[in-house]
């Protein structure tokens, strides 16, 4: 781009690239705390786009979801305002692996998230491509967009998505391009090379979208919400929807010889797909080749929105040609006759390794860089949300000159999934988890405000509102526990009939509620047989009160073995460590702790190629520094 063409376009505190999951988060969050924010999309009519399922939450990231909203974020909140259906997961386990999940009306949700943004104070928006990030001195500058418009910045979020030269891919057919039919990123991948980030290639894929009215659905499983419906924000008072139904159907083996009898036209064999896709979330195909015994897959059929007939087929991402996956579709019960309105593809886009990247999510060696979301190497727009409200917090508080704010793994999912991906990186699209999280039993999707509201209103970004609806909630809890343990009850007529009720045993002394609540058949809503003094606690606050009291021993045991973590976690590593000058240490411990420069003891302990014989040498190190 010639210097002619460039004009000065104006000066913000923080600028945002994308408007996706991540950057409506980041933007919302640095102009919350008061900095003069600019949002960039390539079209506004995609701003917090879902281009791929119409459905938030799920196991895992149903929490990161709760956890975001706990902070003062929006996506809990703009999805109970666009859901159309809700359903608690995993109801038989244990509350460390419940979850939400609400299929929401795509457009709705876009629409109302772009509506939230216009009236946020503080925060811009423009339809433009920033093709260009301007440092000097190591420090971001400002950013240049297709245009020529030049804006001056103290910081920039890059959320590009999968937009950063995105490459679709559909059989043996490829086109430049963004998801959804939108256009691509073509300039910043240069810029983000010429300022030293490693790009790779990264691959996600879509299933095809059918019309509703090809469908027969008496051939298939309804899978209608939840009765009693729950909210995802904290600061919903209820949901009062009519909802919409899924439905459940299965292939079967005419579907798997379809896909099989075409596989050499499909581009992740053919090589026509560079990017490595995701491990958790495979294309049909792919499932086909790795699980050659299953003799079926579930498929669900999710509606886009209420006010469409597009429905989403779940379990059939696929890049095969569109003639292949016409037939596979009709191979299917219920789909005999459907008509394919959007059809599947693969999508290559650029991403950085994160591993570049500090706990804060801000670039190692440029400062005021920072990155969320997909270009960071993970998947899912919980994952992306979550990213996004940690970068915006930091960059606020990083302008404001004020200690950065980093959640570990004993905090938060978001604390996870950010170590995960800074400590560890990822070879592949990463998604969150259950089984990634050590500390799932506190880390609970019903407590995320009690763990998190206190740490985002300290930073500026939760309301008074919300701190003061959360202190209530908080003192409610602690008082009911309290007169639980001192209420004792006797083995009166009423009494022993109702613990024959519930099929529990007999009681031959006093003994307190809060001893008689540990027994799993009897419930915290049971006891209002026999104590006439309850409160009347939100359901939340009584769910609450449950799990403290009935699991109290394994939670015990666990905030045991975070103390241990936060042990490691406190030993600070400073950045200037000479790792190489360190006797002692393998010679992988010396190339990984100089690359990802951990910024404590915990964190080098969990980098690949760090042995616990290198922790024992950095631990010994430490003490002879403090004695120096």
């Amino acid at each position: 781009m010639g210097d002619n063409m460039e004009y000065y376009a104006g000066e913000y505190d923080v600028i945002v690239i994308g408007a996706g999951h991540a950057g409506c988060e980041a933007a919302l969050a640095c102009s919350r705390m008061g900095l003069k924010t600019l949002v960039t999309a390539i079209n506004l009519d995609s701003i917090a786009m879902m281009a791929c399922n119409p459905s938030i939450g799920g196991p895992a990231k149903g929490n990161l979801v709760r956890e975001i909203d706990a902070l003062g974020g929006e996506m809990g909140i703009n999805t109970d305002h666009t859901m159309i259906q809700i359903r608690t997961l995993n109801t038989k386990k244990g509350p460390a692996v419940r979850a939400f999940r609400a299929q929401v009306d795509k457009k709705r949700y876009s629409e109302r998230m772009k509506w939230v943004l216009e009236n946020q104070e503080n925060l811009y928006m423009k339809q433009t491509e920033v093709v260009d990030i301007l440092t000097e001195e190591g420090k971001v500058t400002g950013v240049i967009t297709n245009l020529g418009a030049r804006y001056s910045c103290k910081a920039a979020i890059v959320a590009t998505g999968v937009y950063l030269n995105g490459k679709i891919v559909i059989g043996d057919v490829s086109y430049e391009g963004g998801p959804n039919g939108l256009f691509p990123a073509k300039g910043l991948s240069e810029s983000l090379k010429k300022l030293g980030f490693e790009l790779r290639r990264f691959k996600t894929g879509t299933p095809a979208r059918i019309d509703g009215k090809s469908v027969d659905f008496s051939k298939m499983m309804e899978q209608p919400g939840d009765e009693n419906m729950k909210a995802f924000s904290f600061m919903t008072k209820e949901i009062n929807i009519k909802q919409n139904s899924c439905y459940l159907t299965y292939t079967n083996e005419t579907t798997h010889k379809i896909i099989r009898d075409n596989i050499h036209r499909s581009p992740l064999f053919t090589g026509g797909v560079e990017g490595v896709g995701p491990r958790y979330c495979p294309s049909i195909e792919t499932k086909i080749v790795n699980f050659p015994d299953r003799e079926s897959h579930q498929i669900f059929i999710e509606p886009e929105g209420i006010n469409t007939r597009e429905m989403y087929v779940q379990g059939m991402s696929s890049s095969l040609p569109e003639d292949v996956q016409i037939d596979m579709l009709r191979s299917i019960k219920g789909l005999e006759n459907c008509e394919m309105m959007r059809t599947a593809y693969a999508i290559d886009y650029d991403c950085i390794n994160p591993q570049d990247l500090k706990l804060t999510l801000e670039s190692k060696h440029i400062e005021g860089l920072y990155f969320a979301g997909q270009i960071n190497g993970s998947s899912g727009y919980e994952e992306a949300a979550a990213q996004g409200i940690m970068a915006g917090i930091n960059a606020a508080l990083k302008l404001k000159g004020k200690e950065p704010f980093i959640l570990d793994r004993s905090e938060a999912y978001i604390g996870v999934l950010i170590d995960d991906l800074v400590t560890k990186g990822t070879n592949e699209p990463y998604r969150m988890m259950t089984s990634r999280a050590e500390y799932r039993l506190v880390l609970r999707q019903d407590n995320a405000d009690l763990r998190l509201t206190q740490k985002g209103y300290d930073v500026g970004l939760v309301t008074e509102e919300r701190y003061n609806a959360f202190i209530k909630k908080k003192e409610n809890i602690e008082n009911e526990i309290e007169r639980l343990k001192c209420k004792s009850i006797s083995p009166v007529d009423k009494v022993i009939e109702y613990l024959r009720k519930y099929n529990s045993a007999d009681i031959k002394s006093g003994v307190s509620l809060y001893e008689l609540l540990k027994r799993p058949e009897i419930t915290y809503a049971s006891l209002a047989e026999i104590d006439e003094e309850m409160p009347g606690l939100s359901p939340d606050e009584a769910e609450e009160v449950e799990i403290l009291i009935k699991y109290e021993g394994y939670i015990k045991k666990q905030l045991t073995q975070i103390e241990q973590f936060k042990k490691l976690e406190n030993r600070k590593l400073h950045d200037d460590i000479e790792y190489n000058q360190i006797k002692g240490l393998s010679s992988e411990a010396r190339q990984k702790l100089s690359e990802i420069r951990p910024s404590n003891i915990g964190q080098a302990s969990r980098i690949s190629g760090v042995s616990p014989a290198d922790i024992s040498v950095l631990l010994v190190y430490l003490e002879q520094l403090r004695r120096r």
